[in-house]
Formats: structure tokens, C-alpha cells, sequence
């Protein structure tokens, strides 16, 4: 056994419990109303990270950055690239957020491509740490969501009221309650 080898789950058991989380919350709750029908095109990228380190984790997100950059959105859309490796502690994440930030800067992708964040404990500022409402950003593992700027910006001229998406997930979430959002998972 190499004692160097990270713990935590592989690639396989990370990547199914994302995809399930996405689709019983994410499109199951209608968490993200433009979710859904990238999926069923499988214009969703799901990427495993290995690294260990934020210095790798930049690394790799740079390089699927590029390659959504360079790829036609009718074949990938948006990626998740998920790395419970590393940034376990959410505000460390929080602050790794600034490099994501940067890095989409120094790519010259500001406007082009947006890196969102999900996290097994995410929590929102002003919020308690077991407010419902930090769920709708809760993920399995700690996950970077790189989007296109044009889907999105697609996506929110045909949904009515895009701005009501936050308060209409908090109320779903509300309604569901903790023990819901167990039982969700709980099959």
C-alpha cells in the first residue's frame, strides 16, 4: 500500500455520487433550471481530480478551462470538475475561489468562461451552518463548476424571472427540510 495515495473516495465512487447529487437535487429539485437539458444532450463534463495540493488543483482547472474553451458547447456544455483531495476545509475553498477567479483572468477567459462552487459544507455568508438554504450548494465533494458565459446568459433570457431562482430554491428547500434532504439520498 502506498502511503503517499490520498484517502478518500476514487474516481469511480466520486463521480457516481456527483452525478447522482445532480441528478436528484440539482435537476430533481430543480436547484438549476438550465441544468436539465444539458444533461440529457450529455453536454455535461464530469472530471476527476486527484490532485493534493491547490497548486495542482490550479494546474487542472487551467487545463479544463481550455479544454472548454476550445471545445464546441454542443459537445460540452459546462464542467464539474470534482477534487475531494484537496480543500476539504470550506473556507479554505472559499479562498482558493480568488485563484479560480484569477486564473480565468490571466487565461484571458473573463467573459467567456465563469467558475461556480459547490462544497460539502458550503455555507453562505450571513447564513448558519445548518441553514437549509447553504444546500443548494452543497455537493458531495468539494466540485468547480466552470460555465460558459453565453449558455448562461442564453439560459436566463428564456427563463422568466431568472432572479427569483435563489429565493424559489430556498423555498423548496425549506418545504424539503434536513430530513428530506436525507431521505433524497437515502435509496
Amino acid at each position: 500500500m502506498n502511503d503517499d495515495a490520498p484517502s478518500g473516495p476514487g474516481e469511480e465512487e466520486a463521480i457516481a455520487a456527483t452525478r447522482r447529487w445532480l441528478e436528484k437535487a440539482v435537476i430533481g429539485l430543480n436547484l438549476c433550471p438550465f441544468a436539465k437539458a444539458v444533461y440529457v444532450k450529455e453536454q455535461v463534463r464530469l472530471v476527476f481530480s486527484d490532485a493534493t495540493t491547490p497548486e495542482q488543483l490550479v494546474e487542472q482547472l487551467g487545463e479544463e478551462l481550455l479544454l472548454l474553451r476550445d471545445t464546441p458547447a454542443t459537445e460540452v456544455d459546462t464542467t464539474l470538475l470534482v477534487h475531494p483531495y484537496v480543500l476539504q476545509d470550506f473556507l479554505d475553498y472559499n479562498d482558493f475561489l480568488d485563484q479560480a477567479d484569477t486564473l480565468v483572468e490571466v487565461l484571458e477567459l473573463d467573459g467567456v468562461l465563469q467558475v461556480a462552487s459547490f462544497h460539502p459544507d458550503y455555507q453562505f455568508a450571513d447564513s448558519r451552518p445548518d441553514d437549509i438554504e447553504n444546500f443548494s450548494n452543497r455537493s458531495p465533494f468539494p466540485t468547480l463548476h466552470l460555465l460558459r458565459e453565453d449558455s448562461v446568459s442564453r439560459a436566463v433570457e428564456v427563463y422568466p424571472d431568472a432572479d427569483s431562482i435563489v429565493e424559489r430554491n430556498y423555498a423548496t428547500l425549506r418545504e424539503l427540510g434536513p430530513e428530506g434532504w436525507r431521505k433524497l439520498f437515502a435509496d
